[in-house]
């Protein structure tokens, strides 16, 4: 069987002829960059992640962790991969190489996420979770602080964290206990125990960098008294060099569903009483620190239902092309008929298609967002730049929520083409259904998600923002309508657009009502119905690239000649298969948004209405 991750043509396609990012070395930014350059980086990261961390995926799934006295052991193979990993400089790909990164662009960074981190989150957070953590220090760490640390995490010598959650303050992380008490020499003791730390005790690195929520004696109740305190496994001399052990111990892992292979913590900082953190950032401020971080885990965790959701697609179409199991429905009177492949059959073909769509709409979603960052990057200060750094603001939510929903959908759709098969170990959908699910949960549950996209992000600069994203996709369908054959579709997004305004309009005026329960009761299908909305434009934006390029291939060719064209020509067949997933997309699934969007202005009060008891139980 293939190892499948990514489908190299589609990413390929999205970077240079949907989003033109070569473009962007017109800018100072990236002006000693090209094309060649990024294919190189992106070839490099396919090869890596096939060759060295894709086949260490089932391995250490079932090999799993061992913990004892206080210590967790990895699997043996994941040993070599991040030596790799490091030597690739891959955890710093888009970030400055005054502090260690290779300074390429956000958007191919995503690609090589898509492969590396696409191919074993489990191997793969590590890095994932160093890079959020450094990410920090580098933006709100004393000079001092980032010549400690930067040098070593960013090149992966050391790991980083992210250590929020408490057993009786999880989402709510206002409500946390652990305390932090000030030092004569500017250091602060730290004592409390934290729950759910990802990578947070293992034996691939040397030392391991916690960067810890507290609250300082005296500071006020709420998010609005957390202070942010790096807090290493090992203490850092000033210089550097590794020092005493620092009083944090691991004394559990979590037992999980999916991801086997990564260590997910329960950590005890300061039972002996001898736990030091440095301050990162100012004083009561930790929330704010902490969100920098947070936001670049939501995106980076809303892109894994992308990488979970094109692998299985990309597994599920191999094993569709080459399962034979009963008669093709045209034949299934002709008892001498042959049995032919399943992705003959048109209910596995449905599933295909809804997998490759959102596939595609994702991958179109996450990298334009990439893409987005990377432009802002290049602006001077001022009203376009602006604009970027709203979208991004606006969209971060959405990606997290959506992507992750649709991800872990689309294992759900791959393990219904593999049938039984698709059940057991015998083949990967299981585990990555497994590993899938914890997307929808890390980094704040998608119901929080779409809280923040109703309570926050609608009302973003008075409307001013959701606005400009409907601006955004009335340029697409201006485009499709001048299109041959794409004119009925972008009517199609045109009206579902207008119906998602009406209904964020809406719910954003019940929302400062009375009846802001009920508002908040449809949260949920507001999100959903963005996340519809914005992957028909995607699929639009595709279809209208793709179009002329096929009408050009095909051009004044009809019937067979057609049909053995799209057989026989490679790009002839992708570009159709563009046009394809915008018709099915716009025309089976854009209906059934619709139908949402009535149910959400329909403003239904069962949900906030039923009295406890009337849950029964």
């Amino acid at each position: 069987m293939a190892q499948r991750i990514a489908d190299r043509r589609d990413v390929d396609f999205v970077l240079y002829e949907q989003l033109g990012i070569d473009t962007l070395t017109k800018y100072e930014r990236y002006a000693d960059m090209n094309r060649k350059m990024f294919d190189m980086v992106i070839t490099e990261a396919r090869n890596f992640a096939l060759k060295e961390v894709l086949p260490v995926a089932e391995e250490g799934d079932k090999q799993g962790l061992r913990f004892e006295n206080n210590q967790v052991t990895v699997p043996e193979c994941f040993h070599r991969p991040y030596k790799l990993l490091c030597e690739g400089e891959w955890i710093a790909v888009a970030d400055d190489p005054e502090v260690g990164g290779q300074g390429l662009p956000q958007v191919i960074a995503q690609v090589a996420a898509e492969y590396i981190v696409g191919a074993d989150f489990s191997f793969g957070a590590f890095g994932f979770a160093t890079h959020g953590a450094a990410k920090m220090i580098e933006v709100f760490g004393t000079e001092k602080q980032k010549q400690m640390f930067l040098e070593n995490m960013y090149s992966g010598r050391w790991t980083g964290t992210m250590v929020l959650t408490e057993p009786e303050a999880g989402s709510d992380v206002g409500n946390l206990s652990t305390t932090a008490v000030k030092n004569e020499d500017g250091t602060y003791s730290i004592n409390g125990n934290k729950i759910f730390i990802t990578a947070g005790e293992h034996d691939l690195t040397e030392n391991i960098i916690h960067p810890v929520l507290a609250r300082i004696e005296g500071a006020p109740a709420g998010t609005r008294g957390i202070s942010l305190f790096i807090v290493p496994k090992i203490r850092v001399n000033e210089d550097g060099s590794p020092g005493e052990s620092n009083d944090v111990v691991c004394t559990a892992i979590e037992e999980k569903l999916g991801l086997h292979a990564s260590p997910t913590c329960q950590l005890a900082f300061g039972s002996k009483g001898n736990c030091r953190g440095l301050l990162l950032g100012e004083e009561n401020k930790g929330m704010r620190v902490m969100f920098h971080m947070m936001n670049e885990a939501r995106l980076g965790v809303g892109a894994l239902g992308l990488f979970n959701a094109s692998s299985v697609y990309l597994y599920a179409l191999e094993y569709a092309k080459q399962r034979v199991q009963g008669r093709d429905l045209a034949d299934m009177q002709n008892k001498e008929a042959a049995p032919v492949t399943i992705i003959h059959h048109p209910d596995v073909r449905r599933m295909l298609m809804w997998m490759k769509a959102h596939v595609e709409g994702m991958r179109s979603f996450v990298y334009y967002t990439a893409w987005l960052f990377d432009l802002a990057a290049c602006m001077e200060d001022g009203e376009e730049k602006t604009k970027y750094a709203d979208l991004i603001d606006l969209f971060t939510p959405i990606i997290k929520s959506y992507c992750t929903d649709r991800g872990f959908q689309a294992t759900v759709e791959a393990m219904q083409v593999y049938g039984g098969y698709g059940y057991t170990t015998d083949y990967p959908i299981e585990r990555i259904l497994r590993d899938s699910k914890i997307n929808s949960i890390y980094e704040g549950t998608n119901g929080i998600q779409a809280m923040d996209l109703l309570g926050r992000k609608l009302g973003m600069k008075k409307g001013a923002v959701f606005m400009n994203f409907m601006g955004e996709v009335q340029k697409t369908t201006a485009a499709a309508k001048e299109t041959d054959g794409l004119e009925g579709l972008a009517a199609g997004v045109d009206d579902a657009l207008h119906r998602l305004g009406g209904a964020a309009m809406y719910l954003g005026k019940t929302a400062m009502s009375r009846d802001v329960k009920v508002a908040f009761a449809h949260a949920a299908g507001l999100m959903e119905a963005t996340g519809d909305v914005i992957m028909a434009w995607m699929l639009l934006w595709r279809a209208c690239v793709a179009a002329p390029k096929f009408d050009e291939i095909t051009k004044g060719l009809e019937g067979e000649k057609l049909e053995e064209t799209l057989r026989k020509n490679k790009n002839a067949a992708f570009y159709d298969g563009q046009i394809k997933s915008a018709q099915y997309f716009i025309q089976s699934i854009l209906p059934v948004t619709v139908g949402r969007i009535n149910a959400i202005e329909a403003g239904s009060r069962a949900v906030v209405d039923i009295p406890e008891a009337g849950f029964g139980g």
